[in-house]
């Protein structure tokens, strides 16, 4: 079909789960970037792929969202297939059915499963008792999905990952959680900036390290903005106060407040150095005006790209290659 990925190890994926990039080889998550860079260029061209016709993805929210929700939705729409989105309030999740009788039932309608969650242990018991591929969304643990569209989006702006030196400033959540462990496997270096007491949890941060080592990349956390942006090639920061915290606001804002993104922190990286969020995000906080806004900031390719890393993801795990 094409020369650009390894079709292959795309069909070693077929009916793999997608909990967190712990699970995939640096080869894998290579092979699914490249794929996704060859489904955007054919969509771009007006060409059509539909590897998942007569699939259905269920979408499970029980937390609120934006990307995600219409670029799985649109994605599978593009793939060929079709989308059910299912709210917490459209399941009988939320009225005590148990996990492994929800797993089974949708096993036998639809073909694949994504949920956003708060709980990691949520989606682990999904796939456990699921005969269908599961996709983790997002939890409070992790976001694999977002750093797909991530590494994409560094590839094309920089061509390559290996070597690549990325800063990430601010709450040591989700986001920086798999970027730290997707940076580790791809090689690239990675330094991620909290304040004391919102590092990362250290055993991600010692699995990544662990990997890192293998790759002749680096991991490293501080509470130094300042060194983690020096010679910087992309600088990345996320809402200091992630969904389920907002009891919290006030005491992150002035925690935070030294780790804002603006251009003294910009002037530490490369020239060349470009600027991420994963959205949404509130100006003036994390990150000010000038910077999100400026030449540097690549926030809508990235946003636009988790449509193309997803396609790629559900191509390799649900679909058909054509």
């Amino acid at each position: 079909m094409n020369t650009l990925y390894r079709e292959d190890v795309t069909n070693e994926l077929k009916g793999k789960n997608f909990l967190s990039l712990k699970d995939f080889s640096k080869e894998e998550i290579h092979t699914l970037l490249d794929l996704a860079i060859y489904l955007k260029k054919r969509y771009k061209q007006g060409l059509i792929n539909h590897p998942l016709k007569g699939k259905t993805l269920a979408m499970i929210f029980e937390k609120a969202s934006t990307r995600t929700r219409v670029s799985f939705e649109v994605g599978m729409y593009q793939l060929g297939g079709s989308a059910l989105f299912l709210s917490k309030n459209d399941i009988q999740l939320s009225r005590g059915e148990s996990i492994s009788d929800t797993a089974n039932v949708l096993s036998s309608y639809v073909d694949g499963i994504m949920i956003r969650t708060f709980d990691q242990g949520t989606i682990d018991a999904l796939a456990t008792h699921a005969s269908i591929p599961v996709i983790n969304g997002l939890t409070d643990l992790y976001h694999p999905c977002q750093v797909l569209a991530d590494l994409l989006t560094i590839k094309e702006r920089k061509g390559t990952l290996n070597g690549m030196n990325i800063a990430y400033i601010g709450d040591g959540n989700n986001m920086a959680h798999s970027l730290m462990i997707g940076c580790a496997k791809v090689g690239a270096n990675i330094t991620v900036a909290s304040p004391n007491g919102y590092e990362p949890l250290n055993s991600i941060t010692e699995f990544a390290q662990t990997i890192a080592k293998q790759e002749n990349s680096s991991v490293e956390i501080t509470n130094s903005p300042l060194h983690a942006a020096m010679e910087a090639d992309v600088i990345y920061t996320d809402v200091w106060a992630s969904m389920g915290q907002e009891e919290e606001q006030i005491e992150r804002e002035l925690a935070f407040r030294p780790f804002q993104v603006n251009e003294n922190i910009m002037n530490e990286a490369k020239k060349d150095a470009i600027f991420m969020h994963c959205l949404p995000a509130h100006r003036g906080e994390e990150v000010s005006t000038d910077v999100i806004d400026g030449e540097q900031s690549v926030i809508f390719q990235q946003s636009e790209n988790r449509l193309h890393a997803q396609k790629a993801l559900l191509t390799a795990i649900m679909g058909e290659l054509e």
